[in-house]
């Protein structure tokens, strides 16, 4: 009989992680997801930000995705059954687990807010000084669509399809080392 591991979604037991100068990368497998479409007659108790914000509250937080639909994040709870949990706070409303499917990497600067502006200037097609803490935003890299959110002034997540994982991080610690040769 075989023994079966859970394994990160860059293929390793561990979570990868990279450093480049101020910035640190690191695939975050911990990170729940679920959708969440807020059905006629639905309540709900979770945070319902709007159009290219996201909320942190009372343990979870979220993104708007579209027109009475957000993603839930449950950071540390990837291994619970989060779509039940996410259900529970909000009755009569669609939820769908959304954890596997996804991979989510976390970049943080420990020199402010400017590492992470330039990093997301080489990235993607946004406005880096306007896009502070508190927005998310879906948008291509390369030729994925991912979400980008600004969780804080130093600190960008970027969440991607879990398929897609080798290629956003490639994509991600090129850009970083480019940004690294330019300002050690």
């Amino acid at each position: 009989m075989t023994d079966l591991h859970p394994i990160c979604a860059l293929g390793g037991a561990a979570p990868q992680s990279a450093r480049f100068g101020a910035l640190s990368l690191r695939e975050n497998p911990d990170l729940a997801l679920a959708s969440v479409a807020h059905l006629r007659g639905g309540q709900s108790e979770l945070p319902r930000p709007g159009p290219g914000l996201w909320q942190q509250d009372d343990g979870i937080a979220a993104f708007w995705t579209g027109p009475d639909q957000w993603m839930i994040e449950g950071a540390g709870l990837a291994a619970s059954d989060f779509a039940a949990t996410v259900a529970a706070r909000a009755p009569g409303c669609a939820v769908t687990e959304q954890t596997d499917g996804f991979v989510a990497f976390e970049i943080t600067s420990d020199s402010g807010a400017a590492p992470i502006r330039a990093l997301l200037e080489k990235l993607v097609n946004i406005d880096a000084q306007g896009f502070g803490p508190g927005r998310a935003t879906r948008t291509g890299l390369h030729h994925m669509s991912i979400f980008i959110i600004r969780r804080a002034e130093h600190h960008l997540a970027v969440l991607g399809m879990r398929s897609a994982a080798g290629t956003i991080w490639h994509a991600l610690t090129q850009a970083a080392a480019r940004q690294q040769e330019i300002t050690p």
